[in-house]
């Protein structure tokens, strides 16, 4: 089935080549105008010029044929030759009922269980987490989750930083103040202890004072440097400590992409294509890809088309080190030989390294890792998390909050706003806490998810937690509205059923036409991998549904048909709202 959009699209198109004009002359899309009309088409001011006539002229011959089709109610010219299009109610009825029988509400699939990857969060070993993934952590989530109703068997990697030179710094420092450990005796031929001699939080402090030290003295600088060549080539001491950083780190990233509801299939990093880097390179060197220049071994990525130069990308510095730009490459080639039917990658980055990924993704086609387009690789840039005064969000001390307390912040914020609410007041403790964390969640997922990834947004706990307004929270209590009136429905012994007639009046019909846009709304978020526009949709339909429960009769409606009829609208909101907000992680409470 297609949408409604779609529907007419097919009528209108058909007449626009009976008329020997082109057949997408005819697209059809919801008026711009909803008080004027409920579709729109406006090619025949392009038509116009094909045919060398005006384009009232075309629109008239046009008009003139479809009102031989009895779906529409009436059809006119408006301006210079926009055709305006309203439906009958039955037409829609007709197609809303259809619509509701699937369970994907008619949305499109795309892919037939191929593998996708999405590369996001990117946390750093040995270091808290903070408010700059807060960003990736909810959109790479979001097109996961996308990606997966589309039809792919969609992947999420954290894709850890876990090799490179932060952690020779804290290996050096560690050895630096506590060199009887038996990581650092070369001689060592015993067992490595399994419980690290040090928690998480050491190694949060002990970073930033690390690499702040190597910065200031260039001798801690080269322990450092030493340090992570021993650890790369091997030192089973450094593998041992690295080890434990790994296992400490990971839970704590776990700990806090969980309290988003987030989680990851596979749980990798740029250590694990460490081996691979030799042999990629003797490949791409035979090939002639890969050459020496000033030292270092580089790929050319620039292109004729290119309006600027395009730098090479970097596979090995002069000083033998890797970039990474180089285990990113080596990263895509594990991935193509570990999925077999890998289709695409989708990296979910900050947008300043846009540079980084085009060379990248050029590197890979010459490389031949998605020849014939058998990969694709796209990058979603994300803008930053700013505060009032539009510059990053820091704290008052200057740095970034934490991403634990970014949250915890939001659960107490959204605490707050129940009681200020006065809702949940007869709830048990465990359950308004639950409320709190879900109505936290939609604050902040939905405020990011709102604005386009690219854009950067003002992180504003008391807007985003708001009841009213364009906000998670306010969707939620119109889903829970629902919700609501469906139990009462049910305590009254009020039932519909899939072949419940739908009958439209004034009232229910702008809601109607609203659930009958959603197919479109998801081909464009994925065509995009812009959750805005499920986001606009998710709101345009609760504020509807608003509109529709304050002008209309549900429970209390005296006519029996007409009462079931509204709670079968009502039903298909609940269930289209929840497919929304469930793309978008969020969780809806079943009351408040």
């Amino acid at each position: 089935m297609t949408s409604l959009a779609e529907k007419l699209t097919d009528i209108v198109g058909q007449i626009f080549e009976d008329h020997d004009l082109p057949r997408d002359l005819g697209a059809v899309r919801v008026s711009d105008r909803p008080d004027l009309a409920q579709f729109q088409c406006n090619g025949a001011m392009a038509a116009a010029r094909i045919a060398k006539k005006n384009p009232r002229e075309i629109a008239s011959a046009i008009v003139e044929t479809l009102k031989d089709n009895n779906i529409f109610d009436s059809i006119d010219i408006a301006g210079p030759g926009f055709i305006n299009l309203n439906l009958t109610s039955e037409a829609i009825q007709n197609h809303l009922h259809t619509l509701a029988q699937n369970s994907r509400m008619h949305a499109k699939t795309y892919a037939n269980g191929e593998t996708l990857i999405v590369d996001y969060v990117g946390a750093n070993i040995a270091k808290a987490m903070h408010a700059g993934h807060i960003r990736p952590t909810i959109i790479g989530d979001c097109i996961k989750r996308i990606m997966a109703f589309a039809g792919y068997k969609a992947l999420g990697d954290v894709h850890l930083g876990d090799w490179g030179l932060p952690i020779g710094q804290i290996i050096s420092a560690f050895e630096l103040s506590n060199p009887e450990w038996a990581y650092f005796d070369d001689n060592f031929a015993g067992n490595y202890p399994i419980d690290p001699p040090f928690e998480y939080s050491d190694l949060e402090r002990i970073y930033p004072e690390a690499s702040n030290a190597c910065k200031a003295d260039k001798d801690r600088m080269a322990l450092a440097q030493a340090a992570t060549a021993k650890l790369q080539d091997g030192h089973a001491g450094y593998i041992a400590l690295w080890k434990h950083f790994l296992t400490l780190s990971k839970a704590h990233i776990k700990s806090n992409t969980d309290s988003m509801n987030v989680h990851f299939e596979i749980w990798k990093g740029e250590a694990d294509v460490n081996d691979l880097i030799p042999p990629i390179a003797e490949d791409l060197k035979s090939s002639g890809i890969l050459y020496e220049s000033d030292g270092a071994w580089v790929i050319d990525v620039k292109q004729d088309s290119d309006k600027k130069e395009l730098p090479p990308l970097i596979y090995y510095k002069s000083n033998g080190a890797v970039t990474y730009g180089t285990t990113d490459l080596a990263t895509i080639y594990d991935r193509k030989n570990l999925y077999g039917d890998l289709a695409r990658i989708i990296y979910v980055v900050d947008k300043r390294q846009n540079l980084h990924f085009e060379q990248v993704f050029r590197a890979a086609a010459k490389a031949g890792y998605t020849e014939d387009n058998s990969l694709e690789l796209h990058h979603i840039g994300f803008g930053t998390l700013n505060g009032a005064d539009g510059k990053p969000f820091k704290t008052r001390s200057g740095e970034l909050p934490r991403f634990d307390m970014l949250v915890s912040d939001a659960r107490q914020k959204a605490r707050d706003r129940i009681a200020e609410a006065n809702l949940a007041t007869e709830f048990s403790d465990d359950e308004k806490e639950d409320i709190a964390r879900k109505v936290a969640m939609a604050a902040l997922k939905f405020t990011d998810l709102l604005n386009q990834p690219h854009m950067d947004y003002v992180f504003d706990l008391d807007r985003m937690s708001s009841f009213e307004g364009k906000t998670g929270p306010y969707l939620l209590y119109q889903a829970v509205r629902i919700n609501s009136l469906l139990r009462k429905a049910k305590d009254q012994d009020i039932a519909t059923s899939d072949n419940t007639p739908l009958l439209l009046g004034e009232n229910d019909t702008p809601l109607a036409l609203i659930l009958c846009q959603f197919p479109d709304v998801f081909d464009l978020t994925y065509r995009t991998l812009s959750p805005h526009y499920l986001c606009d949709h998710a709101y345009s339909l609760a504020q509807e549904f608003s509109r529709f429960y304050a002008k209309c009769h549900i429970l209390s409606e005296e006519d029996e048909t007409l009462r079931l009829s509204r709670l079968r609208l009502c039903e298909i909101t609940r269930t289209q709202l929840g497919l929304c907000l469930s793309l978008l992680g969020i969780d809806v409470p079943d009351r408040m």
